[in-house]
């Protein structure tokens, strides 16, 4: 979980990879509307969410004995609960942290996503610092990321 830029989809990726679980990216269950509304440059309000987020949780129901790397924003607490609902004691949540000023750089060299750059002070605004997450800062490597998360998730 985290902002727009922080590395889900980079990270979730080499994680799935790594436990042997299917990886399933947030982005690609977003209904048209959300896309459609956050290409013209309009963040997504709660209302908004709620339907995508209860279509990530049953994502993760589908797949609870076997496993996922299911990635998406999570910037509020109610979304995580949403995201967790019946899944308490086999639903781990991994924060990539950033600075504001590190993931900007990094969404200006981003092509090709509907998420423009310019919402990513909103997702900031909107952002509550999980409490009961692994926490990992972004400026490590990729492969220090996920061997810190993989450590974390064995403990």
């Amino acid at each position: 979980m985290g902002v727009s830029g922080s590395g889900k989809s980079t990270i979730g990726t080499m994680l799935s990879k790594e436990l042997g679980y299917p990886f399933y990216d947030g982005d690609d269950y977003h209904p048209k509307s959300n896309i459609e509304k956050m290409s013209h440059g309009k963040p997504l309000n709660d209302d908004d969410r709620m339907g995508w987020l209860e279509s990530l949780n049953r994502l993760a129901h589908d797949n609870m004995d076997t496993g996922a790397v299911i990635v998406c924003s999570a910037l509020k607490e109610k979304y995580r609960a949403i995201l967790k609902t019946g899944l308490d004691t086999c639903c781990t949540f991994l924060f990539l942290e950033g600075s504001f000023e590190t993931i900007s750089s990094r969404l200006n060299q981003r092509n090709n996503h509907f998420m423009p750059k310019e919402l990513l002070q909103s997702q900031f605004e909107a952002l509550e610092v999980p409490e009961n997450a692994i926490t990992i800062n972004i400026t490590n490597s990729p492969d220090k990321i996920v061997a810190l998360a993989l450590e974390s998730l064995k403990n």
